[in-house]
């Protein structure tokens, strides 16, 4: 037993060592990390405001100069331009000048002023689908509460009394994320994605190497196992992915001001068993992959596309085709999204979590298992 640590403790120190010498290196796996989570925190938002419209003033009166106030009062709408025409929209669509263009027609304040149905369009750039979806629903909601007041302002005319009306008010409340901001929704799901391609992709090249550069035979004469060998090469990067995973932790919550709500404990356990997935991924392409070029595309792909489409951080996943759902299934950070969530955001324990941190483990035992086996097939 002591000799076997011998062993392995030997093949994490050249490991270190190599690291050590290449400072380049040392400072992408562990730096890298925070800077694409900066990255991506600010980068990626889900939040639409202050979205550039176009104003068409065609009747020019006080009522549709008051109707236009209701949108340049508002956060989400940035008024950027007037003009005459329903053409000027087409022109500042096609220049990306606005998003949004509100049309007021010639006979709009005659029309409220007899009683009648006034009509506006608001025309919607939907070149970028969801600033148009949340634009659409802004101006329906703008426009349903302006038809209101003119209800009311008629009815006030007539002499009518609607104090004795009942009336509808939703009271609304948003959990775990009331703000709504995207960075709280974003960032949990991103320590997914930054570890999966940083374990992965490191480990999936690291063995490969060895066999290119020809160390690998030199290895398997000498008495170390095959078995000490794949830990020793492995122990190093966990140790730097765990250190990425307190970083990524510490930022989120003291800089980007993400809340953990939940048990750290269940969060560290459930970081741990993905790690360990993590690193198997890397061992299985690395036992199949024959040189270092193909080793590193096939990791970045099977890295950074799963966790970033098929995991949950980017798309709900019971918004997705049900045969996705199962190939979601198939990847580690499906689950360890969900767990790195519901302890931010939702104040998890092992009562909520376990399901996920169950498959987390069956999965890394899975994938180990799995290299180990390839790795001896090719050894033999």
């Amino acid at each position: 037993m002591r000799a076997a640590l011998d062993r392995i403790g030997a093949i994490t120190a050249k490991e270190f060592k190599h690291l050590i010498r290449d400072p380049r290196a040392l400072a992408l796996v562990l730096l890298l990390p925070i800077v694409q989570l900066l990255l991506f925190s600010y980068a990626i938002s889900f939040d639409v405001r202050n979205v550039p419209t176009l104003v068409i003033d065609q009747d020019r009166t006080p009522a549709s100069a008051e109707y236009l106030r209701n949108y340049e009062g508002s956060n989400f709408f940035s008024i950027v331009a007037h003009a005459d025409s329903v053409a000027a929209a087409t022109a500042a669509f096609d220049r990306n000048q606005a998003r949004i263009a509100v049309v007021v027609p010639a006979g709009f304040g005659r029309q409220l002023a007899a009683g009648a149905t006034a009509s506006v369009a608001v025309l919607v750039d939907g070149s970028e689908p969801n600033s148009a979806r949340v634009a659409q629903a802004y101006s329906k909601a703008l426009n349903l509460l302006y038809d209101q007041r003119v209800a009311v302002s008629w009815a006030e005319t007539q002499g009518l009394d609607l104090t004795s009306l009942g009336s509808l008010q939703p009271q609304i409340r948003t959990w775990y994320n009331p703000e709504r901001r995207s960075s709280d929704f974003l960032i949990p799901g991103l320590m997914a994605v930054i570890l999966m391609i940083v374990t992965v992709q490191q480990t999936a090249v690291t063995l490969v190497r060895e066999r290119d550069q020809g160390t690998g035979e030199q290895m398997a004469v000498s008495p170390l196992r095959r078995g000490e060998l794949m830990i020793g090469k492995l122990l190093p990067w966990t140790i730097l992915a765990f250190l990425d995973v307190v970083a990524i932790v510490a930022v989120g919550i003291g800089i980007l001001g993400v809340p953990l709500r939940g048990d750290p404990v269940v969060l560290a356990v459930a970081a741990v068993l993905f790690v360990f997935a993590s690193l198997g991924m890397g061992l299985v392409i690395s036992a199949l992959a024959p040189t270092v070029d193909t080793a590193s595309i096939t990791a970045l792909l099977v890295a950074f596309l799963p966790s970033f489409l098929l995991s949950g951080f980017a798309f709900a996943l019971d918004q997705i085709p049900l045969v996705l759902q199962w190939i979601a299934s198939a990847f580690p950070a499906r689950y360890f999204v969900t767990v790195s969530r519901a302890v931010f955001l939702k104040g998890a324990g092992w009562s909520e979590a376990w399901p996920e941190v169950v498959s987390l483990g069956i999965f890394s035992l899975v994938v180990l298992t799995l290299a180990s086996a390839l790795h001896s097939r090719r050894s033999r």
